[in-house]
C-alpha cells in the first residue's frame, strides 16, 4: 500500500504566501516617510530640490532671466498621521531671506555696450520686493555675460520672494559710459547724475562732476546736453533752456553762470528741471542725455530719464561748485 503525499492545510499555506509576499515588499516599504519636494528626477538634484527653478523669460532689451534661487520654505506641521508623507510649501512671514536671479546679457548690436539693468524680485501675489540694479561693462557685439543678483535680506515680516524679472534696461557704447565707481578716466573728471526728486509734476535731478586727476579743472557756464531716444539717436523738438527759472522759480538754477577752478579731489553740480504736463500732442521720453562738461571735452551718456511730457522744454542750471561736506554722485 503507497503513501499518499499529505496535501498542506489551506490556513498553513496562505500564511506562507503572505510571508513571501512581506519579503518581496520590504525593500519598498524601507524608503516610505523620505520622499523630498521634487524628487524622482535625474540624478545631481533637480531644479526644485536644489531651490534653483528655471524661468522662461523672454527678457528685455537683450537682457533675460535665467534662473531663480529661492529661500527655503517652511514645511507644513502634518496635520495627521495620515499626513506623515507631504511636505508642501508655505510663504510665511519670518520666512523671508535671501533670493538671488541668474541673468544673461546678450549684445546684439555692432559695438561694446555697458548695461545697467534694474531687476525685481516679487513676492507670490506680485507684490516688489527689492529692485537691485548692477552694471555690465564691455558687452562685444554678439557675445553674452552671465551674472548673479541678490535681492539682499528681507525683513522678518516681509512675504516670501518667489519670483524675479528684468525690470529696466539701459546700454551705452562702452567708450562713452560713465566711469566704474573708484576709477578716474583718462579726462580726469567722472561724471554722473543723481535719481532726483519729483513733487507735483516738476522734476528735477542734478549733473555731479567729480575733478579725479591730478591738475586743476576750470568751468566756467553750462553743460552741454544732447538728448537721446531709446535707440540713442537725437530727440527734435524740445528747447534747452540756459537757466530753470522758466521752468520753475525759486530751484537756484536761475542764476548766471560763474568762472571757478576745481582743484584734484572737488566737485560741481548743475540742476536739471522740468514738468511732465501731458496736454496735446504727444509725450516726449528721454531715457539718454550725453553730456559735455564744457566745450571740446569728451561726452558722457547719463540716463536720467526724462519724461517730458508736451511741455518741449528743458531747463539747465550753470555749474556750481559744491561746498565742501556736501558730496558728489558718480
Amino acid at each position: 500500500m503507497s503513501r499518499r503525499q499529505a496535501r498542506p492545510r489551506p490556513r498553513l499555506a496562505a500564511i506562507a504566501s503572505l510571508l513571501v509576499a512581506l519579503v518581496v515588499a520590504a525593500p519598498l516599504l524601507s524608503g516610505c516617510g523620505t520622499q523630498s519636494a521634487g524628487s524622482g528626477s535625474a540624478a545631481g538634484g533637480s531644479a526644485e530640490s536644489s531651490g534653483r527653478t528655471p524661468v522662461n523669460d523672454p527678457g528685455k532689451d537683450g537682457v533675460r532671466v535665467t534662473s531663480v534661487t529661492l529661500p527655503p520654505a517652511s514645511p507644513s506641521p502634518s496635520p495627521s498621521p495620515s499626513d506623515d508623507y507631504i511636505v508642501s510649501a508655505d510663504s510665511l512671514p519670518g520666512d523671508a531671506a535671501e533670493a538671488s536671479a541668474d541673468y544673461e546679457v546678450t549684445n546684439s548690436g555692432t559695438e561694446n555696450l555697458t548695461y545697467t539693468v534694474i531687476f525685481t524680485f516679487m513676492s507670490a501675489d506680485g507684490g516688489a520686493m527689492g529692485n537691485p540694479s548692477t552694471t555690465v561693462r564691455d558687452v562685444g557685439p554678439g557675445k553674452t555675460v552671465r551674472g548673479t543678483v541678490r535681492s539682499g535680506e528681507m525683513p522678518p515680516s516681509a512675504p516670501r520672494i518667489t519670483s524675479a524679472k528684468v525690470l529696466e534696461v539701459t546700454a551705452v557704447p562702452s567708450a562713452e559710459a560713465p566711469a566704474e565707481p573708484g576709477v578716474c578716466p583718462a579726462s580726469g573728471v567722472r561724471v554722473g547724475v543723481d535719481r532726483g526728486d519729483a513733487a507735483m509734476g516738476l522734476r528735477v535731478v542734478s549733473l555731479h562732476l567729480t575733478n579725479c586727476g591730478t591738475r586743476p579743472y576750470s568751468l566756467d557756464g553750462y553743460p552741454l546736453l544732447e538728448l537721446l531716444d531709446d535707440r540713442r539717436e537725437p530727440v527734435d523738438g524740445v528747447k534747452i533752456l540756459d537757466g530753470t527759472g522758466e521752468i520753475s522759480t525759486g530751484l537756484g538754477s536761475d542764476v548766471p553762470p560763474e568762472s571757478f577752478t576745481l582743484a584734484p579731489g572737488e566737485s560741481a553740480t548743475a540742476g536739471l528741471a522740468w514738468r511732465n504736463t501731458t496736454q496735446f500732442g504727444t509725450p516726449v521720453n528721454v531715457p539718454y542725455v550725453r553730456v559735455r562738461a564744457k566745450t571740446g571735452t569728451d561726452p558722457v551718456i547719463v540716463t536720467p530719464s526724462l519724461d517730458l511730457g508736451t511741455t518741449g522744454k528743458l531747463g539747465v542750471g550753470p555749474w556750481r561748485k559744491t561746498e565742501a561736506g556736501q558730496g558728489a554722485a558718480g
